[in-house]
């Protein structure tokens, strides 16, 4: 093959593909769909130039002009890091702001359910010792419900409460696909636990050790279950009511918000397992391990409100998929 004449007959091909590649965010949608045929001729002429070893100096160029073709077609790839970045400015602190009238709601249902049922059983003995033996109970009341925050080593139960609470929401949320009762359920069954618990040190004169022990580390980590819940329940009422949208588009919108959410909380929750582990038990100053968690918790309820608020107003939903385009297409 002469080298020459296969550089001349296709030189005016290989000038009009750099151009394109210059002004590649100006590009018409013909001038697009021109881009991307010229991109694959010129791959395969640098393919023939390549195997023929006359010319290195155009293998040279011709890889350029592919390469900087190929970013232009394929769209340059943020790295992992800015990804990360983006996820926690943008993504996820947009699709709690949009969700938080749904997260408010399971918040305030779910603490009514709770104080109801801890009111209900101190003022009902019989009922409250149903739940166990009197000398059961004084064994957890003086003993049990502290010592669960000491008795292990501290990496080793946040790890556990963490990866436990992670369950816990990831089923709050995933449950909104069953038109949401599996979320409603798993709320109510926490709602009672809590408030059962409260009832047994309330009446027994040690609400300042369950309030003292459950604050640093349960506001955040409830708070991040109200979260989990609120979403599967939104999830679970666009299957039941998709608006505009159809059925099939509302849920997969919502089912990858939803999505973004459980990434999320997975290190909302890491944070309130750090503090359960390695502060709750641990920090014998009351007003000290019980001014962590109303920091943690106001630190959560900022990124929210700011960067979350900030990030719905420039248009982010949340949506796994709602980014810019970075692939030019006609």
């Amino acid at each position: 093959m002469d080298i020459d004449v296969f550089a001349a007959a296709h030189a005016k091909e290989w000038e009009r593909l750099e151009r394109l590649v210059g002004r590649r965010r100006q590009l018409s949608g013909e001038e697009i769909d021109e881009l991307v045929d010229l991109y694959q001729k010129v791959s395969t002429h640098l393919s023939v130039v390549r195997s023929s070893g006359q010319d290195p100096v155009l293998v040279g160029r011709l890889s350029a002009l592919v390469a900087r073709a190929r970013s232009a077609v394929t769209g340059s790839h943020a790295s992992a890091w800015r990804d990360v970045a983006g996820f926690f400015t943008r993504v996820f602190p947009a699709v709690l702001y949009r969700l938080r009238w749904w997260w408010i709601a399971v918040t305030a249902g779910t603490v009514l359910v709770s104080t109801v049922m801890a009111a209900w059983l101190v003022n009902t003995p019989e009922a409250l010792y149903a739940i166990g033996s009197p000398e059961d109970m004084a064994r957890y009341v003086e003993h049990d419900f502290a010592n669960y925050y000491v008795e292990n080593p501290s990496g080793s139960f946040a790890a556990r409460v963490w990866t436990n609470n992670a369950w816990v929401a990831a089923q709050a949320v995933i449950g909104g696909v069953f038109l949401g009762l599996w979320t409603l359920y798993v709320l109510v069954v926490n709602a009672v636990g809590v408030g059962q618990v409260a009832a047994m040190m309330i009446a027994n004169d040690r609400a300042d050790v369950f309030f003292g022990l459950i604050l640093p580390h349960g506001l955040l980590e409830l708070t991040a279950v109200f979260v989990a819940g609120g979403v599967g329940l939104k999830l679970g009422w666009t299957i039941i009511a998709p608006g505009h949208r159809t059925r099939l588009r509302a849920l997969g919108e919502e089912g990858r918000a939803a999505v973004a959410v459980v990434l999320g909380l997975v290190a909302v929750l890491f944070v309130s397992g750090l503090i359960e582990g390695f502060v709750t038990g641990w920090v014998e100053t009351v007003w000290l391990r019980v001014g962590i968690g109303v920091l943690a918790e106001a630190l959560f309820l900022a990124y929210v409100y700011t960067l979350g608020k900030w990030a719905h107003d420039k248009g982010e939903t949340g949506d796994l998929e709602n980014a810019p385009q970075a692939v030019p297409v006609a």
